[in-house]
């Protein structure tokens, strides 16, 4: 796609074209500050602050440069506006024609900075940021070269995953080289131009290594034209040589216009399109499964519609869930290995499946097993031509709003509609699925301590639309995916493309910074950990309490990594390495709980903590949480499920590889059950 900005001369060969003499780092913010994205009238900042952690590899680069757009001191409260400064003391998103919609630093042509603890961590909140501004705002991250740099490349895994736009600006070795090697410099012998950054070429949809400054000039916008593109997006890398950031250049005036980068709805092709409504209606048992792409095309309003004329069940991913509400009556849930029986029962019998911005990962296909009709066909209508032909579908090329209206048009005039057996079907199973529910929520008595899914019932009883649930990884993800029953479009965020324990509360930051809610209460956003996930990353508490940020911590402690330890023992590993206890006699970890105390951690990073030991307890804290001005953690020890409490099993298949040789018989029982699941994987070409 192409920026729009004033006409005026672009060529610094030009003697009349104005210049600006500027380090390359403090035009590479100028320039930031200027990007604007754009879709269905609605215009914003590209990127609307900068995350960084300082070391001698973007200090006096990036970081005096951040200094010098004023980024980090404090202002008054107007927000701002495109072409007005802002002056507050939050992270409002400025646009042209509107003021900000936080309540602090407009982001007009400042840069506002944002002070983090871990650099993969601010990678994960601006990824949190990201997704909640429905990929048209992102921010930038800064880092140091050497290990502050390489820290970034699993959130940046995550972010290209998951399709998800974030800026990376870590820092390099020399590019003149005048001492080699520097500190923290990886020396590569057969290669003099290779840096630990390097290792983020295959996690970023983009990288450039900015070796003189006029390079920057087309990276720059190279990057944002990546950024901005919604079939493109994902983790962009500018790595910035720790001299070339500090160099200056006279760099030309038309490098810091406002540009507005358009984001585009492609429509369908007309044969594909015609195609599409031909298998439509030529099928009799359809199945619909949103994906992300539905929420990241706002969607879900579209995609209503187009079952309310058809009728066709609509199943989620992990991505799509809340693409309908809980309630709408052709809701079927999720979908796959963590999916509800409703939905999976479909798939099974499904004779064309209907992807809607999604990416048919293993967990979706239950590992190639979930879709077993003999004459099953694909029909997916995605942004991507990459996504869109997988599993030899007919592909639908497509953004997903659009798509769907194409076809819901083209469908309008011929009459169809499932059989109304069919939909009685499947909302009678939606029916008993509630039920199942019910019974999984179900609270005992008020001094009984909670298992995971009545913390989760107990949750349930108290949200609105407004709250917004953030969870990544564990056995909560599954739980969530089955049972939670999503009451609007952005209230599930469960990142399950990389499901990367450590994102949830550095997710949430994002969140509360993209709903406006710094320095004040605006949309409950809870993170959920559990243990495990909480001792991966705790760092960014600290970054909450700074910004006075609401955020709703609640911490499930189960002694161990729960969710590995049931996959554990169904693989016949015993459940090794998975429960935090002390060692026994044997050398084993069977001895009793670790005196770890994670309630007290998060105090001590001040958070103000409610402890809850029972049911009462916890009903009580979860309300009082939510009701809490500034950053608040509810701390909860579950008790192990037993059949009647636990969450339904999983209703399909995954695929996890289990020792073809064996002494141990858990190992050999194992792999009896796994040669039987196998046997049934279908290859949908």
């Amino acid at each position: 796609m192409s920026p729009t900005s004033p006409a005026s001369p672009t060529s610094t060969a030009n003697p009349h074209c104005p210049t600006r003499r500027l380090t390359t780092a403090q035009a590479l913010v100028a320039f930031l500050a200027r990007q604007y994205t754009e879709r269905d009238g609605r215009r914003q900042r590209l990127i609307s602050a900068t995350w960084g952690i300082f070391g001698h590899g973007n200090v006096a680069g990036i970081g005096q440069a951040l200094v010098e757009a004023a980024g980090g001191g404090p202002g008054g409260t107007t927000p701002g506006t495109g072409t007005t400064p802002g002056t507050g003391t939050g992270i409002g998103n400025g646009t042209g024609t509107t003021p900000g919609t936080g309540t602090g630093i407009g982001t007009g042509h400042r840069m506002p900075y944002l002070q983090g603890r871990n650099e993969q961590a601010m990678v994960h909140a601006a990824v949190g940021y990201a997704r909640q501004s429905g990929r048209l705002s992102a921010h930038a991250v800064t880092t140091s070269i050497g290990p502050g740099a390489t820290n970034l490349v699993t959130g940046a895994a995550l972010a290209t995953i998951n399709r998800l736009p974030v800026l990376l600006l870590p820092g390099d070795t020399f590019a003149t080289r005048p001492a080699d090697p520097v500190l923290q410099q990886l020396e590569v012998p057969y290669a003099g131009d290779v840096s630990v950054n390097d290792c983020l070429r295959p996690v970023s949809r983009y990288f450039d290594r900015i070796t003189r400054p006029e390079a920057l000039i087309p990276a720059a916008f190279q990057a944002m034209r990546v950024l901005a593109d919604p079939a493109e997006t994902g983790a962009v890398t500018l790595a910035l040589p720790q001299d070339v950031q500090a160099e200056a250049y006279d760099w030309p005036e038309e490098f810091f216009a406002e540009r507005d980068w358009h984001v585009r709805r492609p429509a369908p092709d007309t044969f594909e399109l015609e195609t599409a409504v031909r298998a439509i209606r030529s099928a009799r048992r359809p199945l619909i499964v949103a994906g992300g792409g539905v929420r990241h095309s706002a969607a879900e309003e579209t995609l209503a519609a187009f079952t309310a004329a058809t009728r066709i069940p609509v199943a989620a991913t992990q991505a799509g869930k809340g693409a309908l509400r809980h309630d709408h009556p052709a809701d079927v849930g999720g979908i796959g290995h963590t999916g509800t029986a409703t939905a999976d029962e479909l798939a099974r019998t499904a004779d064309l499946v209907i992807g809607v911005g999604t990416r048919f990962s293993d967990f979706t296909t239950a590992s190639g097993t979930l879709f077993s009709n003999p004459g099953v066909r694909f029909l997916h209508l995605n942004i991507t031509g990459f996504d869109a032909h997988k599993l030899a579908a007919l592909p639908l090329v497509a953004d997903a709003r659009a798509g769907l209206e194409a076809l819901t048009a083209a469908l309008a005039g011929r009459g169809y509609r499932v059989d109304p057996a069919y939909e009685t079907e499947y909302t009678g199973a939606k029916e008993a699925w509630e039920e199942r529910v019910e019974a999984s929520f179900a609270t005992p008595a008020p001094t009984a301590r909670p298992t995971q899914t009545q913390v989760l019932g107990l949750l349930d009883t108290l949200v609105t639309e407004d709250d917004i649930l953030i969870n990544a990884a564990g056995s909560l993800p599954g739980d969530l995916h089955k049972l939670w029953r999503a009451r609007s479009r952005d209230q599930y965020h469960v990142e399950y493309g990389y499901s990367c324990m450590g994102y949830e509360i550095p997710a949430a930051i994002g969140v509360l910074l993209a709903t406006g809610s710094q320095g004040r209460a605006g949309r409950p956003v809870w993170a959920l950990v559990g243990d495990g996930t909480y001792l991966m990353n705790p760092t960014e508490i600290v970054t909450a309490v700074q910004e006075n940020l609401p955020l709703k911590l609640l911490i499930l402690q189960n002694h161990g990594y729960a969710s590995i330890g049931g996959l554990s023992e169904a693989v016949g590993a015993e459940r090794f390495g998975t429960a935090y206890r002390h060692r026994d006699a044997d050398g084993g970890f069977t001895g009793p709980p670790l005196p770890v105390d994670l309630a007290a951690n998060a105090a001590s990073l001040g958070l103000r903590v409610l402890r809850a030991a029972t049911v009462d307890d916890l009903r009580k804290a979860l309300s009082e949480a939510r009701d809490a001005q500034g950053p608040t953690c509810v701390y909860v020890e579950t008790e192990t499920p037993d059949t009647v409490s636990g969450p339904p099993p999983a209703q399909a298949w995954w695929d996890v590889p289990v020792a073809e040789t064996a002494s141990r018989p858990a190992a050999v029982k194992a792999r009896e059950e796994y040669d039987r699941q196998v046997a049934a994987r279908r290859r949908h070409l």
